[in-house]
């Protein structure tokens, strides 16, 4: 399955395998956030200064 940035982080992190190590890389400590259910990689990321586009090729490549 193919990870977009539209996805929630929750629902990230229960589909994908090693997805919490590979957003801790790109210092996301939300993945333990409650918010992190309802929130996109792209809310995320926009919160954070981050790339989504960026997040969303490492989770997909990893």
């Amino acid at each position: 399955m193919k990870l977009t940035k539209d996805m929630t982080i929750g629902e990230i992190l229960r589909i994908k395998e090693g997805a919490a190590e590979i957003l801790m890389g790109f210092q996301m400590g939300c993945i333990g956030c409650p918010s992190s259910q309802a929130e996109t990689i792209e809310e995320a990321a926009m919160i954070h200064g981050l790339n989504a586009d960026e997040i969303i090729e490492a989770l997909n490549n990893n």
